[in-house]
Protein backbone atom coordinates (compact mmCIF):
# COMPACT_ATOMS: atom_id res chain seq x y z
CA UNK A 1 0.00 0.00 0.00
CA UNK A 2 2.94 2.46 0.98
CA UNK A 3 4.92 1.51 -2.38
CA UNK A 4 1.37 2.12 -4.63
CA UNK A 5 0.89 5.44 -2.73
CA UNK A 6 4.39 6.71 -3.02
CA UNK A 7 4.25 5.83 -6.63
CA UNK A 8 1.30 7.84 -7.12
CA UNK A 9 2.99 10.61 -5.52
CA UNK A 10 5.70 11.05 -7.18
CA UNK A 11 5.63 9.45 -10.70
CA UNK A 12 4.27 11.72 -12.32
CA UNK A 13 6.47 14.34 -10.89
CA UNK A 14 9.82 12.45 -11.90
CA UNK A 15 8.02 11.99 -15.55
CA UNK A 16 7.56 15.59 -15.85
CA UNK A 17 11.05 17.01 -14.79
CA UNK A 18 12.30 14.00 -16.86
CA UNK A 19 10.75 15.38 -19.43
CA UNK A 20 12.04 19.24 -18.67
CA UNK A 21 15.49 18.17 -18.58
CA UNK A 22 15.58 16.60 -22.36
CA UNK A 23 13.54 19.81 -23.58
CA UNK A 24 16.22 21.88 -21.75
CA UNK A 25 19.28 19.44 -23.38
CA UNK A 26 17.44 19.81 -26.86
CA UNK A 27 17.33 23.43 -26.25
CA UNK A 28 20.55 23.89 -25.29
CA UNK A 29 21.88 22.37 -27.88
CA UNK A 30 20.20 25.14 -30.22
CA UNK A 31 21.47 27.94 -28.37
CA UNK A 32 24.49 26.36 -28.42
CA UNK A 33 24.51 26.39 -32.38
CA UNK A 34 23.92 29.05 -33.11
CA UNK A 35 27.33 30.53 -31.28
CA UNK A 36 29.11 28.22 -33.98
CA UNK A 37 29.73 30.38 -37.13
CA UNK A 38 29.16 28.94 -40.55
CA UNK A 39 32.33 28.04 -42.49
CA UNK A 40 33.07 30.63 -45.43
CA UNK A 41 35.26 29.18 -48.28
CA UNK A 42 37.37 32.16 -49.98
CA UNK A 43 38.04 31.96 -53.27
CA UNK A 44 41.74 31.52 -54.53
CA UNK A 45 41.71 35.06 -54.86
CA UNK A 46 42.20 35.57 -51.18
CA UNK A 47 44.94 37.61 -50.25
CA UNK A 48 45.04 37.45 -46.73
CA UNK A 49 42.56 36.48 -44.04
CA UNK A 50 42.63 38.47 -40.51
CA UNK A 51 40.71 39.22 -37.95
CA UNK A 52 39.05 42.64 -36.38
CA UNK A 53 40.95 42.47 -33.71
CA UNK A 54 44.29 42.41 -35.83
CA UNK A 55 42.89 46.21 -36.43
CA UNK A 56 41.85 46.85 -32.97
CA UNK A 57 43.34 43.99 -30.32
CA UNK A 58 41.02 44.84 -27.16
CA UNK A 59 38.18 43.08 -29.10
CA UNK A 60 40.44 40.00 -29.13
CA UNK A 61 38.70 37.07 -27.47
CA UNK A 62 35.15 38.75 -27.20
CA UNK A 63 31.90 38.14 -29.36
CA UNK A 64 32.25 41.26 -31.25
CA UNK A 65 35.70 39.74 -33.57
CA UNK A 66 35.16 38.46 -37.10
CA UNK A 67 36.46 38.21 -39.85
CA UNK A 68 38.32 40.19 -42.23
CA UNK A 69 39.13 38.93 -45.91
CA UNK A 70 41.48 40.89 -48.28
CA UNK A 71 41.53 40.80 -51.50
CA UNK A 72 44.25 42.52 -53.48
CA UNK A 73 45.57 42.91 -57.11
CA UNK A 74 49.46 43.28 -58.31
CA UNK A 75 48.09 46.67 -59.84
CA UNK A 76 47.66 49.97 -57.64
CA UNK A 77 43.97 51.06 -57.11
CA UNK A 78 41.45 52.07 -55.58
CA UNK A 79 40.43 50.59 -51.77
CA UNK A 80 36.84 49.67 -51.34
CA UNK A 81 35.20 48.39 -47.79
CA UNK A 82 31.96 45.88 -48.08
CA UNK A 83 30.37 44.93 -45.10
CA UNK A 84 27.53 42.55 -44.93
CA UNK A 85 25.86 41.51 -41.71
CA UNK A 86 25.39 44.78 -40.27
CA UNK A 87 22.18 43.51 -39.17
CA UNK A 88 21.96 39.63 -39.51
CA UNK A 89 17.95 39.38 -39.92
CA UNK A 90 18.91 40.78 -42.96
CA UNK A 91 20.00 38.14 -45.18
CA UNK A 92 20.85 39.59 -48.55
CA UNK A 93 23.54 41.59 -46.75
CA UNK A 94 25.45 38.84 -45.57
CA UNK A 95 24.63 36.77 -48.34
CA UNK A 96 25.98 38.94 -50.95
CA UNK A 97 29.67 39.31 -48.61
CA UNK A 98 29.71 35.72 -48.70
CA UNK A 99 28.87 35.30 -52.56
CA UNK A 100 31.92 38.06 -53.05
CA UNK A 101 34.59 36.08 -50.60
CA UNK A 102 33.67 33.33 -52.40
CA UNK A 103 34.09 34.13 -55.76
CA UNK A 104 36.18 37.62 -56.24
CA UNK A 105 40.10 37.96 -57.22
CA UNK A 106 41.35 41.71 -57.96
CA UNK A 107 43.53 42.33 -60.33
CA UNK A 108 44.03 46.18 -59.88
CA UNK A 109 43.37 47.74 -56.78
CA UNK A 110 41.84 46.39 -52.76
CA UNK A 111 39.05 44.61 -51.51
CA UNK A 112 38.26 44.30 -48.01
CA UNK A 113 35.08 42.46 -47.25
CA UNK A 114 34.03 41.90 -43.43
CA UNK A 115 30.84 39.18 -44.00
CA UNK A 116 29.75 39.46 -40.32
CA UNK A 117 30.25 42.85 -39.35
CA UNK A 118 28.17 42.19 -35.79
CA UNK A 119 29.14 38.82 -34.94
CA UNK A 120 27.15 38.81 -31.82
CA UNK A 121 23.80 39.21 -33.24
CA UNK A 122 24.50 36.27 -35.56
CA UNK A 123 24.24 34.31 -32.39
CA UNK A 124 20.19 34.81 -31.35
CA UNK A 125 17.34 36.20 -32.92
CA UNK A 126 14.91 38.48 -32.12
CA UNK A 127 13.02 38.23 -29.33
CA UNK A 128 8.92 37.16 -29.34
CA UNK A 129 9.32 36.79 -33.12
CA UNK A 130 9.06 33.20 -34.22
CA UNK A 131 11.90 33.72 -36.58
CA UNK A 132 13.91 30.38 -37.90
CA UNK A 133 17.07 30.31 -36.37
CA UNK A 134 18.94 28.83 -39.72
CA UNK A 135 17.67 28.73 -43.42
CA UNK A 136 18.90 26.47 -46.30
CA UNK A 137 20.48 27.49 -49.75
CA UNK A 138 20.64 24.66 -52.25
CA UNK A 139 23.50 24.08 -54.36
CA UNK A 140 24.73 21.47 -56.67
CA UNK A 141 26.20 19.34 -53.74
CA UNK A 142 24.35 19.68 -51.29
CA UNK A 143 22.39 22.45 -48.54
CA UNK A 144 24.60 24.89 -46.99
CA UNK A 145 22.64 26.44 -43.90
CA UNK A 146 23.07 30.10 -42.67
CA UNK A 147 22.01 31.56 -39.27
CA UNK A 148 19.45 33.95 -39.28
CA UNK A 149 20.44 36.50 -36.21
CA UNK A 150 18.83 39.59 -34.63
CA UNK A 151 19.23 43.08 -35.51
CA UNK A 152 21.27 43.63 -32.14
CA UNK A 153 24.14 42.32 -29.99
CA UNK A 154 23.31 39.60 -28.02
CA UNK A 155 22.50 40.45 -24.57
CA UNK A 156 24.23 37.95 -23.40
CA UNK A 157 27.41 39.52 -24.85
CA UNK A 158 26.44 42.93 -23.43
CA UNK A 159 23.78 43.98 -20.81
CA UNK A 160 21.63 45.67 -19.76
CA UNK A 161 20.68 48.57 -22.36
CA UNK A 162 20.25 52.22 -20.69
CA UNK A 163 16.74 53.85 -20.82
CA UNK A 164 18.37 56.37 -23.62
CA UNK A 165 21.40 55.83 -25.37
CA UNK A 166 23.51 58.65 -26.31
CA UNK A 167 25.81 57.42 -29.36
CA UNK A 168 29.52 58.52 -30.29
CA UNK A 169 27.95 60.91 -32.08
CA UNK A 170 26.20 62.56 -29.04
CA UNK A 171 22.33 61.28 -30.30
CA UNK A 172 20.09 60.32 -28.18
CA UNK A 173 18.39 57.24 -29.08
CA UNK A 174 16.25 53.97 -27.68
CA UNK A 175 18.25 52.19 -24.73
CA UNK A 176 17.60 49.34 -27.38
CA UNK A 177 19.87 51.09 -30.36
CA UNK A 178 23.04 50.69 -27.74
CA UNK A 179 23.18 47.07 -29.37
CA UNK A 180 22.82 48.28 -33.10
CA UNK A 181 25.80 48.29 -34.64
CA UNK A 182 24.60 50.64 -37.34
CA UNK A 183 24.05 53.13 -34.76
CA UNK A 184 27.08 53.11 -32.88
CA UNK A 185 29.68 54.52 -35.41
CA UNK A 186 32.24 55.65 -35.16
CA UNK A 187 32.59 53.90 -32.07
CA UNK A 188 34.52 54.03 -28.73
CA UNK A 189 37.35 52.42 -28.34
CA UNK A 190 36.57 52.00 -24.07
CA UNK A 191 32.69 52.28 -24.90
CA UNK A 192 30.41 48.75 -25.02
CA UNK A 193 30.78 45.75 -27.46
CA UNK A 194 28.86 47.11 -29.81
CA UNK A 195 30.69 50.09 -29.73
CA UNK A 196 34.11 48.74 -29.52
CA UNK A 197 33.14 46.57 -33.12
CA UNK A 198 32.17 50.21 -34.69
CA UNK A 199 35.44 51.10 -33.30
CA UNK A 200 37.23 48.08 -35.05
CA UNK A 201 35.93 48.94 -38.52
CA UNK A 202 36.77 52.23 -38.68
CA UNK A 203 40.32 50.86 -37.38
CA UNK A 204 40.05 48.80 -40.88
CA UNK A 205 39.03 52.07 -42.84
CA UNK A 206 41.98 54.00 -41.42
CA UNK A 207 44.76 51.17 -41.25
CA UNK A 208 43.32 49.46 -45.09
CA UNK A 209 43.60 53.55 -46.77
CA UNK A 210 39.69 52.70 -47.76
CA UNK A 211 38.40 54.84 -50.38
CA UNK A 212 34.76 53.70 -50.42
CA UNK A 213 32.92 51.98 -47.62
CA UNK A 214 29.20 49.91 -48.75
CA UNK A 215 27.09 49.07 -46.24
CA UNK A 216 25.01 46.23 -47.67
CA UNK A 217 21.29 46.04 -46.23
CA UNK A 218 17.86 44.94 -46.55
CA UNK A 219 14.65 46.66 -44.85
CA UNK A 220 11.07 46.03 -45.02
CA UNK A 221 8.73 46.48 -47.76
CA UNK A 222 6.89 49.29 -45.88
CA UNK A 223 9.57 51.19 -45.16
CA UNK A 224 10.34 54.27 -47.69
CA UNK A 225 13.59 53.99 -47.94
CA UNK A 226 13.81 51.13 -49.87
CA UNK A 227 15.70 49.44 -52.78
CA UNK A 228 18.00 52.42 -52.64
CA UNK A 229 21.42 53.56 -52.36
CA UNK A 230 21.64 55.87 -48.98
CA UNK A 231 25.17 58.34 -49.93
CA UNK A 232 26.59 60.91 -48.10
CA UNK A 233 27.00 64.32 -49.93
CA UNK A 234 30.77 63.33 -50.56
CA UNK A 235 29.48 60.43 -52.61
CA UNK A 236 26.39 62.23 -54.45
CA UNK A 237 27.70 62.06 -57.71
CA UNK A 238 28.74 58.49 -57.63
CA UNK A 239 25.59 57.32 -56.31
CA UNK A 240 23.38 59.09 -59.34
CA UNK A 241 26.10 57.21 -61.72
CA UNK A 242 25.40 53.99 -60.04
CA UNK A 243 21.57 55.04 -60.14
CA UNK A 244 21.41 55.40 -64.00
CA UNK A 245 24.26 52.31 -64.63
CA UNK A 246 21.61 49.82 -62.32
CA UNK A 247 18.64 50.92 -64.96
CA UNK A 248 21.06 49.04 -67.59
CA UNK A 249 20.90 45.76 -65.70
CA UNK A 250 16.74 46.42 -65.01
CA UNK A 251 16.83 47.41 -61.72
CA UNK A 252 15.35 50.93 -60.20
CA UNK A 253 17.53 52.13 -57.60
CA UNK A 254 16.30 55.19 -55.83
CA UNK A 255 18.58 57.60 -54.65
CA UNK A 256 18.31 59.07 -50.99
CA UNK A 257 20.77 61.45 -49.27
CA UNK A 258 22.16 60.81 -45.97
CA UNK A 259 20.62 63.11 -43.50
CA UNK A 260 23.05 64.95 -41.51
CA UNK A 261 21.23 65.21 -38.48
CA UNK A 262 21.21 61.38 -38.28
CA UNK A 263 24.03 60.09 -36.45
CA UNK A 264 25.87 56.83 -35.97
CA UNK A 265 25.02 55.69 -39.04
CA UNK A 266 27.71 53.95 -41.15
CA UNK A 267 26.50 56.47 -44.42
CA UNK A 268 26.98 59.16 -42.22
CA UNK A 269 29.96 58.39 -39.60
CA UNK A 270 32.29 57.15 -42.25
CA UNK A 271 32.13 60.02 -44.61
CA UNK A 272 31.84 62.38 -41.48
CA UNK A 273 34.57 60.80 -39.19
CA UNK A 274 37.00 58.86 -42.04
CA UNK A 275 36.65 61.18 -44.52
CA UNK A 276 35.80 58.63 -46.95
CA UNK A 277 32.86 57.98 -49.79
CA UNK A 278 30.31 55.59 -48.05
CA UNK A 279 27.45 54.16 -49.16
CA UNK A 280 24.61 52.04 -47.99
CA UNK A 281 22.16 49.37 -49.92
CA UNK A 282 19.20 48.59 -48.89
CA UNK A 283 16.60 46.29 -51.04
CA UNK A 284 12.88 44.42 -49.93
CA UNK A 285 12.54 41.67 -47.24
CA UNK A 286 9.60 40.25 -46.19
CA UNK A 287 10.48 38.53 -43.28
CA UNK A 288 12.56 41.54 -41.91
CA UNK A 289 8.39 42.92 -41.84
CA UNK A 290 5.82 44.13 -40.02
CA UNK A 291 3.23 42.87 -42.22
CA UNK A 292 4.32 38.99 -42.87
CA UNK A 293 2.55 35.88 -41.82
CA UNK A 294 4.22 33.14 -40.44
CA UNK A 295 8.16 33.30 -40.54
CA UNK A 296 9.97 30.58 -41.81
CA UNK A 297 12.99 29.79 -43.38
CA UNK A 298 10.69 29.36 -47.25
CA UNK A 299 9.94 33.03 -46.20
CA UNK A 300 13.67 34.62 -46.32
CA UNK A 301 14.49 32.44 -49.50
CA UNK A 302 11.49 32.58 -51.38
CA UNK A 303 9.89 36.16 -50.44
CA UNK A 304 6.51 34.82 -50.74
CA UNK A 305 3.80 36.16 -48.42
CA UNK A 306 -0.17 36.25 -49.28
CA UNK A 307 -0.23 39.31 -46.62
CA UNK A 308 2.50 41.40 -48.46
CA UNK A 309 0.96 40.91 -51.91
CA UNK A 310 -2.51 42.10 -50.48
CA UNK A 311 -0.58 45.23 -49.18
CA UNK A 312 1.20 45.80 -52.81
CA UNK A 313 -2.72 46.30 -53.92
CA UNK A 314 -3.71 48.17 -51.45
CA UNK A 315 -0.95 50.09 -52.16
CA UNK A 316 0.31 50.26 -48.61
CA UNK A 317 4.14 49.69 -49.68
CA UNK A 318 6.96 51.39 -51.07
CA UNK A 319 7.90 48.84 -53.67
CA UNK A 320 6.34 46.08 -55.79
CA UNK A 321 5.58 43.15 -54.61
CA UNK A 322 4.64 40.41 -56.91
CA UNK A 323 2.55 37.27 -56.13
CA UNK A 324 5.97 35.46 -57.06
CA UNK A 325 7.55 37.17 -54.10
CA UNK A 326 10.94 38.37 -53.78
CA UNK A 327 12.98 36.10 -53.55
CA UNK A 328 16.55 35.84 -52.07
CA UNK A 329 18.36 35.13 -55.53
CA UNK A 330 16.72 38.70 -56.64
CA UNK A 331 17.93 40.25 -53.43
CA UNK A 332 21.44 39.25 -53.49
CA UNK A 333 21.07 40.17 -57.36
CA UNK A 334 20.30 43.52 -56.97
CA UNK A 335 23.39 44.11 -54.48
CA UNK A 336 25.49 42.54 -57.01
CA UNK A 337 24.99 44.71 -59.63
CA UNK A 338 24.77 47.59 -57.39
CA UNK A 339 28.24 46.51 -56.42
CA UNK A 340 29.59 46.00 -59.33
CA UNK A 341 28.41 49.28 -60.79
CA UNK A 342 30.10 51.41 -57.98
CA UNK A 343 33.27 49.46 -58.91
CA UNK A 344 32.56 50.81 -62.43
CA UNK A 345 31.89 54.12 -61.55
CA UNK A 346 34.80 54.65 -58.80
CA UNK A 347 37.00 54.12 -62.09
CA UNK A 348 35.23 56.69 -64.45
CA UNK A 349 34.68 59.58 -61.71
CA UNK A 350 38.42 58.52 -60.46
CA UNK A 351 40.52 56.70 -62.83
CA UNK A 352 43.38 56.33 -60.67
CA UNK A 353 40.72 54.29 -57.88
CA UNK A 354 39.45 52.32 -60.34
CA UNK A 355 39.58 48.54 -59.84
CA UNK A 356 40.03 45.25 -61.62
CA UNK A 357 37.59 42.71 -60.31
CA UNK A 358 37.17 39.36 -61.20
CA UNK A 359 34.43 37.00 -60.83
CA UNK A 360 31.25 39.11 -59.37
CA UNK A 361 28.50 36.83 -60.57
CA UNK A 362 26.25 38.61 -63.20
CA UNK A 363 22.60 40.00 -61.31
CA UNK A 364 21.24 37.75 -64.49
CA UNK A 365 23.01 34.80 -64.43
CA UNK A 366 22.33 34.79 -60.28
CA UNK A 367 18.67 34.94 -61.05
CA UNK A 368 19.01 32.03 -63.54
CA UNK A 369 20.86 29.57 -62.09
CA UNK A 370 20.02 30.37 -58.43
CA UNK A 371 22.61 31.50 -55.34
CA UNK A 372 23.49 28.01 -54.63
CA UNK A 373 25.29 27.48 -58.09
CA UNK A 374 27.80 30.49 -56.80
CA UNK A 375 28.57 29.02 -53.39
CA UNK A 376 31.31 26.66 -52.30
CA UNK A 377 30.03 23.19 -52.14
CA UNK A 378 29.11 22.31 -48.30
CA UNK A 379 31.44 20.31 -46.32
CA UNK A 380 29.76 17.36 -44.47
CA UNK A 381 29.32 19.20 -40.81
CA UNK A 382 27.93 22.23 -42.61
CA UNK A 383 24.97 20.22 -44.38
CA UNK A 384 23.17 20.10 -41.05
CA UNK A 385 19.98 21.95 -40.40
Amino acid sequence: MKKRVWTQRFFSPLCFLFLALIISFLAGQQFSRQRQPEPIYPSAGLTAQKKLSDYFPPISGTAGDTEVYIFEGQEAGGHVLIVGGTHPNEPAGFITAVVLTENISLKRGKVVIIPRANASAFTHSDPQEGSPQRFGLATPSGPRFFRLGSRLTNPVDQWPDPAIYINPSGQKLSGSEVRNLNRCYPGRPKGLLTERVAYGIMEVIRQEKIDLGIDVHESAPEYPVINAIVFHENSSELAALVSMTMEAYGFNLRLEASPPQLRGLSHREWGDAAGIMAVLLETANASHGRLKGRPSPALVVEGKDKFYTQAARLGRLFVAYPESGLPLKERVARHLAAISSLFQGLEEIYPEKGLRVEGIPEAREVLEKGLGAFLHPPKEASQKP
